[in-house]
């Protein structure tokens, strides 16, 4: 006889664990289904390592201008595979964790494969592809992630051409590399080898890096980018790869000029994005709908299949762990009749762990102009601010954008040290729906970086006092 559960998660990365948490705490029977490793991507290939991984580049580079600070050491000598088993350490350690969360919670884990088999039912699947059995829930929430989309000439193979997951266990340090790609990821891992001495070119089709991001923001971050030692090539598609013994020619073209150079590395890094995992998961025999290779669902995580919910990755973007978690709870709360509170995707902070970091939430200038709102733009620059100063963290900025209409924040951009820790000020503030006065009427410690925040606020208005 088939278990029967109250919920079943098909996934137990940062939505799916999360969602089997909030649904035991609200005292509702919770199973979670995963056939890999508890966390999914974020702790294991994504979101932990590559910060663990971003750290040990950040103290490197600490270390070379220590001199700068009045200390004096000699040259850093980088071990390189001690750097990569710290942060397979790290991400093993949160993924433990996660299990003890599951045992804490008494939610079933089931190590297999999970697919929608009929209403309210889950058939599992070890390795192999064989049926292990059925399990019935009332309430069935997919939240199986997404993975790195492949592009037809520039397929990973393990050994000239990375995905992430190769970019972060590789046996030794490429001398010279090639990313594809300037979101998100791909700069991250360009930063992080480049602190390390690796030289690293970036290539992005759009007509500036981080191309989702306020444009004078992507501005400042790629001039700080090209000062580190960064090769940057916007407007530009590679093609005719070449394998050789130990390294790969690449033939780089500018699509505005037309432009062509070859070049040769070491290593690729692909990063262009992802795709969602929607197959041999059951839809096919559902109601379930698909737009675009990911999931529809409502504004409570419900797709039109009555019980079943998608959340995270495989349902919509932005493709955000903290997305999937905040959906998670979302979902699992409405299931439990605590009401339905959907969240507001333009309230979502997205954020780059480069150096420099960039964050940001809500709309960029340009979208606030072509929505026909009316705006004040504020900005305080990183040299004006005490702490930054005295840290040597003078590059940066912060930009506000407001409804001059209503006072309200439609958006906040940063571009600097410490920045991802900094937006979630803004964040708050556009949930409390407050508006330049309160803002500006809330008390900011000195010395922090945060103060910029409140200047840039002032700015807005004409009312900054250190610029």
């Amino acid at each position: 006889m088939a278990e029967k559960y109250d919920v079943v998660v098909i996934g137990g990365g940062p939505g799916g664990y999360v969602a089997a948490i909030r649904a035991a705490q609200l005292g509702l029977n919770t199973a979670v289904v995963e056939e890999k490793h508890l966390g999914g991507i974020c702790l294991n290939w994504g979101c932990i390592p590559t910060k663990a991984l971003l750290k040990s580049g950040e103290v490197n580079s600490l270390i070379s201008h220590a001199s700068d600070f009045g200390i004096n050491v000699s040259k850093s000598e980088i071990d390189f595979s001690k750097i990569i088993k710290r942060s397979r350490e790290v991400s093993a350690k949160l993924s433990g964790g996660i299990a003890h969360l599951m045992k804490k919670n008494k939610v079933k884990v089931y190590e297999a494969r999970g697919k929608l088999n009929g209403p309210n039912k889950v058939r599992l699947f070890n390795e192999k592809g064989e049926g292990l059995e059925d399990i019935e829930a009332k309430n069935i929430i997919l939240a199986t992630g997404a993975r790195a989309r492949v592009l037809p000439n520039l397929k990973p193979d393990g050994k000239f051409i990375w995905s992430y997951k190769e970019a972060m266990v590789p046996e030794s340090q490429p001398k010279s590399l090639l990313v594809v790609g300037s979101g998100a990821i791909g700069i991250e891992f360009a930063s992080f080898y480049n602190a390390l001495g690796t030289k690293v070119t970036v290539v992005e089709l759009a007509d500036r890096v981080l191309p989702v991001e306020d444009a004078e923001i992507s501005k400042l971050a790629a001039k700080e980018f090209n000062n580190q030692g960064l090769d940057l090539k916007t407007n530009s598609t590679i093609s005719n790869i070449k394998k050789g013994k130990a390294d790969v020619e690449v033939e780089i073209e500018n699509t505005k000029t037309n432009k062509k150079e070859k070049i040769k590395v070491d290593r690729i890094i692909s990063a262009v994005g992802i795709v969602a995992n929607i197959e041999d998961i059951g839809l096919e025999a559902s109601r379930v709908k698909l737009d675009r290779g990911h999931i529809v669902t409502d504004e409570n995580c419900e797709t039109d299949e009555p019980g079943v919910y998608a959340i995270g990755d495989v349902a919509s973007a932005p493709w955000l762990a903290h997305k999937a978690s905040h959906e998670a709870i979302s979902a699992v709360e409405y299931i439990a009749g605590h009401g339905s509170h959907p969240m507001k995707k333009e309230n979502i902070p997205g954020c780059t762990y480069s150096t420099p970091q960039i964050a940001s939430v809500g709309l960029t200038e340009d979208q606030a102009k072509e929505q026909g709102i009316n705006i004040k733009v504020g900005r305080f620059p990183f040299i004006g601010n005490g702490k930054a100063i005295a840290s040597g963290k003078e590059s940066g900025l912060i930009k506000t954008i407001f409804d001059t209409d209503t006072g309200e924040l439609v958006g906040a951009h940063m571009v600097g040290a410490e920045v991802t820790e900094l937006i979630q000020g803004f964040v708050m503030a556009k949930t409390f729906e407050a508006t330049e006065e309160d803002i500006m009427r809330t008390c900011f410690p000195h010395p922090t970086l945060s103060e910029m925040m409140h200047e840039s606020v002032l700015d807005a208005y004409g009312r900054a006092l250190h610029i």
